[in-house]
């Protein structure tokens, strides 16, 4: 037991992992956002959950967490699919009667535990693990995208003359692409003005949600396809809008973070 638990804990700081949410750094630059706005006592709540373990360090656990086979019903926890046409009416309505466990009711499950004084300490880490994660692949549009293309997995494109996939675009590579670090990359986009923030910091995950869907449907509507060939172009189109689904849900990680702690 003690084996694995070192185990997996190497596997936490080493270990690289396939296209499954915002990939490595995006997690990161959004943890560490939301450290930027945490106010004293969610920091200091923080610190008590996770010890020396950064909101950039854990926001990552949820996917290195995947070589362990124990967590593998954790898969289906960081996306929800959903149909194309919906409003945002259609949207609140899907996500209130879709009982299988996706980003939505998972992300309010975590924020229901670090809110309750009874939650054991080791379920806090877990949820708090988890919460960070997930509420920064609700900000990458693929994770609100199609079942009948897995997220963009099956949408087949070459990046910079390289195979991948639409999934993996927007997950790594645009990011990648950038050649920063994860606390350069915070650096250079942490500048949300005074009204972003007003407006940002009253969404609710379903608010989130929506806004990912319907970048979405605008990454759909470009007509992308099988073969397409992606390169400069389109971190030109595109470079923009994931800057501001990152600081979006670094911002709002730190929103909720307050909130659970006043």
């Amino acid at each position: 037991m003690k084996l694995k638990r070192l185990i997996l804990a190497f596997a936490f700081i080493y270990t690289p992992i396939a296209a499954s949410a915002w990939g490595v750094l995006g997690h990161r630059i959004v943890g560490e956002i939301a450290d930027s706005y945490l106010s004293p006592n969610a920091r200091k709540a923080v610190k008590q959950i996770l010890g020396n373990e950064t909101l950039a360090m854990s926001a990552n656990w949820a996917d290195f967490i995947k070589s362990d086979t124990t967590y593998k019903y954790l898969s289906p926890w960081h996306y929800v699919n959903l149909p194309v046409g919906l409003d945002r009416k259609g949207l609140d309505g899907y996500l209130d009667n879709f009982t299988e466990p996706n980003i939505y009711n998972k992300a309010n499950e975590m924020i229901a535990l670090l809110k309750d004084p009874k939650t054991p300490a080791e379920k806090k880490v877990f949820a708090m693990r988890i919460l960070v994660h997930l509420i920064g692949d609700m900000h990458q549009p693929m994770h609100t995208a199609r079942k009948e293309d897995l997220g963009g997995n099956r949408i087949s494109v070459t990046w910079f003359g390289q195979k991948s996939n639409l999934h993996r675009v927007w997950d790594e590579q645009l990011i990648d692409f950038q050649q920063l670090s994860y606390t350069e990359y915070t650096k250079a986009i942490n500048f949300a003005t005074p009204e972003q923030l007003a407006t940002w910091n009253k969404a609710s995950i379903k608010d989130c949600i929506f806004e990912s869907y319907q970048v979405c449907n605008q990454i759909y509507a470009t007509g992308i396809k099988n073969d397409d060939k992606l390169s400069y172009n389109y971190n030109f189109d595109w470079i923009a809008t994931l800057n501001q689904q990152l600081l979006k849900g670094g911002v709002r990680l730190a929103k909720i973070l307050n909130e659970i702690y006043k």
